[in-house]
């Protein structure tokens, strides 16, 4: 089945400034988002890929998920990744490559305002740090996006800062995130809230901490009518 729109992608300002800044970024992120891994192993846990699955991953970064993802879908899945960065893109395909999985994972540049796929061929979904990354006007869109996509009965796992149980932490971080958007890109959003005015309905949400800020991993499933 071929699962790509044939529309020549699509790119929104912010994912043209964020274009840029990854690609500076994507030699030494791994060093960078370090403290990221055991959140981004409980969403991988969350959304449980099984073999012969076809998951698609948003803003895939470095490639650590989509390694992760390709070893449990197995040699008779797939997974397709798209992350707006080309710098990002590269580095996640030499990291593939090592490990042997680069066959299994079908990388792409794009945004996901208008993902390049066809309608209902994904059981499921994954994003790690990338939702709240989106302009707050996007985010609706980008959901819409992955509902589109997914197949009956798909589901989609997000990993997220969130501003449940905000307190001084977030606000200290929201404060820096205002003045230098650029190096701190991320900012806590209403994750369940906001996944769930989507049309999706919420399978779980576990709630964590990262150095003060609240971390929600949330599974949701495709809302049929």
């Amino acid at each position: 089945m071929n699962k790509f729109s044939p529309e020549k992608p699509k790119f929104s300002a912010t994912a043209v400034q964020a274009r840029a800044n990854y690609d500076r970024l994507s030699r030494w992120y791994d060093w960078l988002a370090g403290s990221e891994a055991k959140y981004r192993a409980a969403g991988l846990a969350a959304l449980a890929a099984q073999p012969g699955e076809q998951i698609l991953e948003i803003g895939f970064g470095t490639g650590q998920s989509l390694a992760a993802l390709a070893t449990a879908v197995g040699e008779t899945g797939c997974v397709y990744g798209l992350d707006v960065s080309p710098g990002m893109l590269q580095v996640a395909a030499e990291r593939l490559e090592r490990v042997g999985l680069r066959q299994r994972v079908d990388l792409r540049v794009g945004d996901a305002v208008a993902l390049p796929y066809e309608t209902a061929v994904f059981d499921g979904a994954f994003l790690s740090f990338t939702l709240e990354l989106f302009a707050e006007a996007d985010i609706p869109h980008v959901l819409a996006e992955i509902h589109r996509v997914l197949r009956t009965n798909g589901r989609l796992c997000v990993v997220s800062l969130a501003k449940q149980g905000a307190g001084t932490a977030v606000r200290l971080y929201e404060w820096c995130h205002a003045r230098w958007p650029a190096v701190i890109d991320c900012r806590p959003i209403y994750v369940p809230e906001t996944i769930r005015a989507a049309g999706f309905r919420l399978l779980s949400t576990r709630h964590m901490s990262m150095w003060g800020l609240p971390v929600a991993v949330v599974l949701a499933g495709k809302r049929v009518a």
